[in-house]
Order: C-alpha cells, then sequence, then structure tokens
C-alpha cells in the first residue's frame, strides 16, 4: 500500500497544516508542518539518543536494544502520561530546542502536535517507507493524517470489545448479545435482576468516540480552506441518543471511572459487561480479583445485524521531535521498537501493549488462553477487531480541550441537565472557537 491510497483514510489535507504551521505556536513562516520530510542520512561516529514515555517496564525493553546496538544507545527518560505533563514538556523542550530525540505521543494528540511543528517527517526514510505494509492500514492512517508524510511509528492499538460476566449470563438464561438493539434488550433483563449491564463513564471520552467510530463517524477532516469539525455527525447522533436512552431508562450505572466505587461495581457483580479496548483486560483483573474465571470476550455488538466493525481506543505512536539531529537512527530504533518480535514480545509482557503490526497480532504471547478469563484466547477476538476498525476517522489538532468540553457536558447529562447529545453540539462548537483562537482555519 501506498501513501495516496490512505490519502482518504484520514481525509486531512497537508495544504491545512501548513495554513496553520506559521500561528498555531510554533511552525515557522513557510508553513513548517509538513514541508518537507526530515534528513535521514546516518551520523558519522556513535550516536546517544534520547526517548521519554510513560510506558512501565520501558528501561527492560530498551536495554535489549542497547546491548545489540553499542553504536547507537538509547537514554530512556520516563514521566507522566501524555495529558500529564509529558505533552507540555514536550512543547516546552521544543521550543527551547532541547528536546528528546524520541517521544511517545498518542494517537489523538499527534494532530496537534504536526500543526504546533514538532515532530519531524520521516517519509524521507527509506526503511519508513518499506515499512508500512507491517502495520494494519488504519494506525498506519493515524501517523499520516491523510499526507504524504510520516509523523511518527504506529507503536501500540487499542480495539475494542465485549468483556462479559460469562457466569452470570449463563445462570440466568440471556444471551450475549451481538447488537446493541440486543445489548439494550440485554440490560432490562439484568436491570429487572437488581444489576447492570455496564457503566457510562462521564470522563472517557475516547471510549464514547471508538463507539462514534464503530458506526462510521468522522469528527475532523481539513482540505485547502482547513478544518472541518463534526462531532455531532449522523453516526454520533445515533451513538449519544443509544446512551441517552440507557440513562433515561436507568439501564446503566454511573459511578466516576477508575475509582474504588467503581472496581467494587465490577468485583460485586452489580456491573456485568465492560465495552472496552484490548488494555482493559488487565484492568479487569487488576480491579475485580474477586471475579477470576468468571469473565470472558466477544465482538463488539454490531450497529447493524450481520456486522463486523470495530472501534478503537487508545494507542501510541513513537515519534522524533522537531530538532533531533539523528532522525536516521531515531528512525532506525523505533521500526525496531514498533515492529521487531523482540521488542513487541517485550512491550506486551511488561505494559500489555497490543501490538500495530499484523505480525505482532499473531506473537506467541498472544496465543494462549488467559486464566482470569477462564482459559479462552482472548486475544484471538482482538486480532480480529484489530482488523475492522475503519481508516476513515481522524482527530483534530485540540483534542484535549475538546474531551474536557464534552466531558463537561456528560457529567451535566447525568444528573438530568442536558442531554449527551447537547454536550456534543456544545464540544463542536467549543472545537470550533478553539481552532479559530489558535489561528487555525475553521470551514463551517
Amino acid at each position: 500500500m501506498q501513501h495516496s491510497k490512505k490519502k482518504a483514510a484520514a481525509v486531512i489535507a497537508i495544504s491545512a497544516f501548513a495554513l496553520a504551521g506559521c500561528s498555531a505556536g510554533g511552525g515557522d513562516s513557510t508553513g513548517g508542518s509538513g514541508d518537507a520530510a526530515a534528513s535521514c542520512t546516518p551520523a558519522d561516529g556513535d550516536v546517544t539518543l534520547e526517548f521519554t514515555s510513560w510506558i512501565p517496564g520501558i528501561e527492560d525493553v530498551v536495554k535489549i536494544w542497547n546491548d545489540e546496538n553499542p553504536e547507537i544507545q538509547v537514554k530512556v527518560q520516563t514521566g507522566p502520561n501524555g495529558n500529564g505533563g509529558t505533552y507540555q514538556n514536550f512543547f516546552n523542550q521544543i521550543k527551547a530546542g532541547d528536546a528528546p530525540d524520541l517521544g511517545q505521543i498518542e494517537y489523538d494528540a499527534l494532530p496537534n502536535f504536526l500543526v504546533q511543528d514538532g515532530v519531524e517527517d520521516l517519509s524521507a526514510c527509506a526503511d519508513v517507507v518499506a515499512a508500512e505494509d507491517q502495520f494494519v492500514d488504519w494506525a498506519w492512517g493515524q501517523v499520516t493524517l491523510g499526507t504524504e508524510g510520516v509523523y511518527g511509528i504506529p507503536q501500540d492499538t487499542g480495539p475494542m470489545a465485549l468483556f462479559y460476566r460469562a457466569d452470570l449470563f449463563e445462570q440466568n438464561g440471556i444471551a450475549i448479545p451481538t447488537t446493541w438493539d440486543e445489548y439494550r434488550d440485554a440490560a432490562v433483563q439484568i436491570r429487572a435482576l437488581g444489576g447492570y449491564i455496564t457503566n457510562f463513564s462521564q470522563s472517557d471520552i475516547n471510549q464514547f468516540a471508538g463507539f462514534a467510530w464503530q458506526d462510521g463517524a468522522k469528527w475532523f477532516s481539513s482540505d485547502d480552506a482547513g478544518w472541518s469539525v463534526t462531532l455531532a455527525d449522523d453516526a454520533t447522533t445515533t451513538v449519544a441518543d443509544f446512551w441517552q436512552g440507557m440513562l433515561d431508562d436507568d439501564l446503566v450505572a454511573t459511578v466516576p471511572a477508575w475509582t474504588d466505587e467503581w472496581n467494587n461495581a465490577y468485583n460485586s457483580g452489580s456491573v456485568w459487561t465492560w465495552n472496552s479496548a484490548v488494555w482493559g483486560a488487565n484492568s479487569i483483573s487488576s480491579g475485580a480479583p474477586d471475579t477470576a474465571g468468571s469473565w470472558a470476550v466477544a465482538p463488539l455488538p454490531q450497529w447493524e445485524a450481520g456486522g463486523s466493525a470495530a472501534g478503537n481506543w487508545g494507542g501510541s505512536s513513537t515519534a522524533v521531535l522537531k530538532g533531533s539531529e539523528h532522525v536516521y537512527e531515531a528512525t532506525k530504533f523505533a521500526l525496531w521498537l514498533n515492529t521487531s518480535d523482540e521488542a513487541l514480545t517485550a512491550l506486551a509482557e511488561a505494559a500489555n501493549l497490543y501490538p500495530a503490526t499484523t505480525a505482532g497480532l499473531k506473537l506467541p504471547v498472544f496465543s494462549e488462553g488467559v486464566e482470569f478469563y477462564g482459559g479462552q484466547k482472548i486475544y484471538d477476538v482482538f486480532a480480529d477487531a484489530a482488523t475492522q476498525v475503519s481508516p476513515d476517522f481522524a482527530w483534530g489538532p485540540t483534542m484535549t480541550q475538546t474531551y474536557a468540553d464534552v466531558s463537561d457536558g456528560f457529567k451535566a447529562a447525568v444528573s438530568g441537565n442536558g442531554t449527551l447529545l447537547d454536550a456534543i453540539e456544545k464540544g463542536q462548537t467549543s472545537t470550533i472557537d478553539a481552532l479559530k483562537a489558535a489561528s487555525i482555519p475553521v470551514t463551517e
């Protein structure tokens, strides 16, 4: 597959980035972002790279590389997650000219770095271009952003599926839902038994984005005139109306996510399912240890009977930050980290990262049954889901603010003040305002 085949995937035109580059906080007068690929020539001597990440155990993975590559050593610095401070540190360092060579950047944050001219275009590196076919197409689209450039190497993905209490469904004769209509029917039955089918998160807007992504939503796009923001498109409206109906009829719990109360809801069996990403497997096992052996995984319910679409929640790239003097060496390391069997296995064992490469989905580390899930080979479900994510979903350059604004609206809706769709529509308006405030061109 060539870049031209993927332009339509993220539908973000390079000209729009160039329009924004000189005014969004870091680009030069020529547009900066995406104007030219970085030079990709080897250094004359040994090189030491700096790499910032928040992956648990990343130091041990990098040690494998360092032991095998004495001429290219990688020095790791760990920090908080991206929005917890690392991204702001990156922007400060880029502005000061002392950024690390490499940084972990989530897919939904990458457009922000691009419009601020914060990442190098790696498309001049032959090894990068040759690596494209190793990745699932939609993940490659997340780092190419519809352009001829390559702004990072896909690292991991978060294909979504349905985690469910197999024992409770079986004991009560409730069929495992295969569509969202069936999911609602099951919710009614579970509520009659005193439980809830799931918990609706007021803060995980990227989970909601995964539901909309599955339904074919397209939140952002751009062309020569600028960005288009369509958070409240038909697909997203369908998703919002579905969950609003679940809230209105008291069919879902609404405890704050990632709290002791949330863990207890799953550990006690009062909540029966979680529509989550592959990394959620560890979240359940650590948060609900008393339920070991009772869970199973099925494909995400479909919006249309017989469908086979999946959503995605999460995932990161390894990007070369602007100003690196060792693009060739940094790219070589990033490719090893995210394509070699050795590194992918180590990342899976250390941090449960799920690969973005097609070969990585078949690694032995993902082929065994998982005891907590009754011995089920749960990663077979996620391997299928990883190939069923649409390449047509793109993020915008102000996602942190978009998430915060929509989350505020979701919290209000859960309290009975407005609806989820109201929150989405207000989020769309505030996102457009934020783009304009940053002098990023917007089409309306």
